[in-house]
């Protein structure tokens, strides 16, 4: 009787454990880089430099991101002037442009002064977007997607091509079908990176701009600096330079 009474104890214990949801954590923050910020939610300016064909992708990856409960993300007019040869303090300015045979579909540059985001940019390279092989809408979200992603201080949570997706833009894929948007690891990871507050502030737009090209690397004319990172195929996808008590960091999403 007593054996019997502890099967169902114990079935009826397994019973609520299964009704309580597991927490799914996430673990792809960029080493803590984040904007510094002195409440929560607080906004960040996605400055429009792109032509009407990427609008739509830019307001939609805006309106996925801030879908975050710690941060909003809103769509502005631009301040590039198109290229992304210059960017603003205190916001992310996007831009797209033919900007050759250099390999690249996006990059995301980033300033970092410590641990604080100071400026960034996105660029969206239509010499291969404009061929069949990228010339869809999901590939033109899935990047312009995880480039922001990367502007927010997120890392990828998966760099292997070859498994299968996890329904993040913040996945290496070959097949963006399904990895078009955040999931909520993003927004896991984004509120674990956001639960603290600072005593300043990075995200207040100033007039002052920073100048994002320097000695040609081979690349789009940009000085990335040191490869500090390679994605599973070998390449390097994260580049580092200093400038003088502030870095750069540079992601790179390669074509195949």
């Amino acid at each position: 009787m007593k054996l019997k009474r502890f099967h169902i104890a114990l079935l009826v214990a397994l019973v609520a454990l299964a009704a309580v949801p597991l927490a799914v954590s996430a673990s792809h923050s960029w080493n803590g880089y984040h904007w510094a910020r002195t409440s929560n939610p607080f906004t960040l300016k996605l400055g429009d430099n792109v032509s009407s064909t990427w609008d739509a992708h830019l307001a939609a990856a805006s309106d996925d991101w801030s879908l975050s409960t710690v941060l909003d993300t809103t769509v502005v007019p631009g301040q590039a002037k198109g290229s992304c040869s210059k960017v603003t303090k205190g916001r992310v300015e996007v831009c797209n442009k033919a900007y050759g045979l250099n390999g690249w579909l996006g990059v995301a540059g980033v300033w970092v002064s410590g641990s604080h985001i100071t400026q960034a940019y996105v660029k969206l390279n239509d010499t291969y977007f404009n061929t069949s092989t990228y010339n869809t809408p999901a590939w033109r979200q899935f990047v312009t997607c995880q480039e922001i992603g990367h502007t927010l201080g997120l890392d990828h949570q998966d760099e292997d091509f070859s498994n299968p997706n996890l329904g993040t833009c913040m996945d290496y894929t070959s097949d963006p079908s399904t990895n078009q948007h955040p999931d909520q690891h993003d927004y896991d990871e984004l509120e674990a990176i956001y639960s603290h507050l600072d005593t300043t502030t990075t995200i207040k737009a100033s007039t002052g701009s920073q100048a994002a090209a320097g000695p040609a690397n081979g690349q789009d004319g940009e000085d990335w600096g040191v490869a500090v990172r390679s994605d599973a195929r070998g390449r390097p996808n994260l580049f580092v330079k200093d400038e003088g008590g502030a870095k750069k960091f540079t992601w790179v999403y390669w074509a195949d």
